[in-house]
């Protein structure tokens, strides 16, 4: 099974999650970046509040093509209740995705609220059918039974769908 791993991190804790998954179940890892990064301030003024009106930012790569993947595995930070820009952006970027399957992940301080349904809604329009949903917060992150939860979830994708609040 060829699986994508498409993640953005500002402070590592998502790219912690999205490795742990790539080193148990194989696939590649796309890292989004913004093209203009986010300082210690701007990311928690200006991108909060972009996160939280659905916008996008300029990122690279600015085209994600999945055309050749099975399975694709979403991992994103929750700012203000939502995904960042980045990760608005990398759906808006992805190629080649109509009926694909899709595995999201939420790294959290606290609670995620809607991160994950926005996430899902926008994936719809696109044609892709979320398959799993977990949620990790700073504590749970740390937790390996918590992530091989995630993990069992990318390796048996192929099963009936999985709905998990972990």
């Amino acid at each position: 099974m060829e699986i994508k791993i498409i993640f953005y991190s500002y402070t590592g804790i998502t790219r912690g999650v999205a490795q742990k998954i790539q080193r148990a179940c194989g696939g590649d890892l796309v890292e989004v970046k913004t093209v203009k990064p986010y300082s210690a301030l701007t990311a928690y003024s200006m991108g909060c509040y972009r996160a939280m009106r659905g916008e996008s930012d300029p990122i690279e790569p600015s085209v994600i093509d999945v055309s050749t993947s099975d399975l694709i595995v979403i991992g994103t930070p929750v700012w203000a209740f939502r995904a960042p820009p980045a990760i608005n952006a990398a759906v808006e970027a992805l190629s080649g995705c109509e009926g694909k399957s899709v595995i999201l992940f939420a790294t959290c301080g606290g609670q995620a609220k809607n991160t994950l349904s926005f996430l899902t809604e926008a994936l719809a329009a696109k044609g892709v059918r979320v398959r799993g949903e977990f949620v990790f917060d700073k504590n749970e992150v740390e937790n390996p039974a918590k992530i091989d939860v995630l993990i069992a979830a990318v390796k048996s994708v192929g099963g009936s769908e999985i709905k998990a609040a972990v």
